[in-house]
């Protein structure tokens, strides 16, 4: 095939995988088993020659899809067979640690995890943090503008990016690699790729901001009667630890119990509170936190704020209390089918609105299970659907239940997860055709012949 005989001519054959050889790859980790559909996979190892790539995709008429560390769950990494894959996982090196600007700068292809190591070693913290750690890659973690675990103290990924390196579709290298904090000369056209799926531009390489390490770590897991607990608990909280509380996860009933079951971790609280939440801190002072932490949950629990609770005491205690809140692979494996769900919504309405969401979900033939969690102090909540088939009918059902009610009360479809392919037809829900619109013309100016991820987000 005389594409294939081209694209061999830019990158070395042994990075150009096709024909029966697509069957060992795959689109996502959970679907290793079904092979890759694809006119070919390439894997880049420089920001030059993806650049060479995508010039010649550019002249001919060539889609492209970008592969990170493929733990997407809105379909953004899914391709048909006259689509080239382009993988960014070789691009993998952390190029510098600066410990005074408190920047790391990768490339990426590096996964999650290793900044957060190379970090730590340094006395340096990336705060970003979330369950797929040990296989995203920062090049998608930046283009989906990942949230996770902390964005209460810390921010979604957006705020943690300083510069970035960017090749767009005709193969244009935006170069934009600053370790500035402030910089108002023009438009900050990076914050243009965070968010943006690989729709706009591919991004190669950036600058990450570090904070310094927190030299202390609380945490402690409470059950609750009522949602008017969980938020009042979160205000007291908060307001008592004076901006070092970087974890406030709410996980439901069932949900609970199903990841503290027998065949699971222990659990901390026992079973039976209508909600369940794990708290954390993070601070510098090692003579006064632990005591001052314990303080407020003697307080909190005198106050009416919960029920019962357990505080860990050892960092195998906050291994033990994490691995639980991290470990949704507990909740897919309960069913044939998962459908998964990321919604914001307004704090005071999350309790009365999943309430009613998961009971209707639940009210549906071919459903087994309904399980929700999620970061309520920031209105972001998690639901996993399990079902007994994945027909479309079901699944459009589902996401009428879920999506529907946002409409009306300022939420979105998708908090940190992006739009993807599986929920564009749910984006006129949560933006004004006005905004639609705005972005549409966005994505022709950057790119006209519409090569970059097509189909996904529009």
């Amino acid at each position: 095939m005389r594409l294939l005989k081209d694209i061999t001519k830019i990158i070395d054959p042994n990075r150009v995988i096709y024909g029966e050889a697509l069957q060992a790859e795959y689109s996502h980790i959970w679907k290793m088993h079904e092979g890759l559909t694809a006119l070919a996979l390439v894997k880049v190892i420089s920001t030059k020659e993806l650049s060479t790539l995508m010039r010649w995709c550019y002249n001919n008429n060539q889609k492209v899809v970008i592969h990170g560390g493929k733990t997407n769950l809105v379909g953004s990494t899914e391709s048909d067979k006259f689509e080239l894959v382009i993988s960014l996982e070789l691009m993998n090196k952390i190029e510098e640690l600066d410990p005074i600007s408190r920047t790391m700068t990768v490339q990426s292809g590096v996964i999650l995890e290793e900044v957060q190591q190379k970090a730590s070693e340094a006395s340096l913290l990336f705060p970003l943090n979330f369950g797929a750690k040990g296989s995203a890659q920062m090049g998608g973690i930046i283009s989906t503008n990942a949230g996770g675990l902390r964005v209460l103290k810390y921010g979604m990924t957006r705020q943690q990016i300083l510069g970035l390196e960017v090749v767009l579709a005709d193969g244009t290298i935006i170069h934009s690699m600053k370790k500035i904090i402030k910089d108002n000369s023009g438009y900050d056209l990076k914050q243009m790729f965070i968010g943006a799926e690989g729709t706009l531009g591919i991004i190669t390489r950036a600058v990450l901001k570090l904070t310094e390490a927190p030299k202390t770590r609380m945490s402690a897991f409470v059950g609750m009667k009522d949602y008017d607990q969980v938020v009042r608990c979160l205000k007291f909280i908060d307001r008592r630890l004076a901006g070092k509380l970087s974890g406030y996860e709410l996980i439901w009933q069932e949900s609970y119990e199903m990841m503290t079951g027998p065949m699971y971790q222990k659990p901390p609280v026992a079973h039976g509170y209508s909600y369940y939440v794990l708290i954390e801190s993070l601070g510098g002072d090692l003579e006064n936190d632990a005591s001052h932490f314990q303080q407020i949950m003697e307080q909190s629990l005198e106050m009416g704020l919960y029920e019962d609770g357990a505080l860990a005491h050892s960092e195998s205690d906050l291994e033990w209390f994490w691995k639980i809140r991290e470990d949704v692979h507990v909740l897919v494996s309960q069913g044939p089918v998962d459908q998964h769900f990321d919604i914001s919504l307004p704090i005071p309405l999350i309790g009365d609105m999943i309430a009613k969401i998961s009971e209707l979900i639940r009210t549906l033939d071919g459903v087994i299970h309904c399980f929700p969690f999620g970061h309520v102090a920031d209105g972001n909540i998690h639901l996993i659907v399990l079902k007994q088939h994945a027909e479309a009918s079901l699944t459009n059902k589902i996401n009428d239940i879920v999506y529907e009610p946002l409409k009306n009360i300022g939420g979105s479809v998708s908090a940190e997860h992006g739009i993807g392919t599986h929920k564009k037809h749910y984006l006129a829900w949560c933006r004004t055709p006005e905004e639609i619109a705005l972005m549409q013309n966005i994505k022709r100016a950057m790119d006209p012949k519409g090569i970059l991820n097509f189909g996904k987000i529009f």
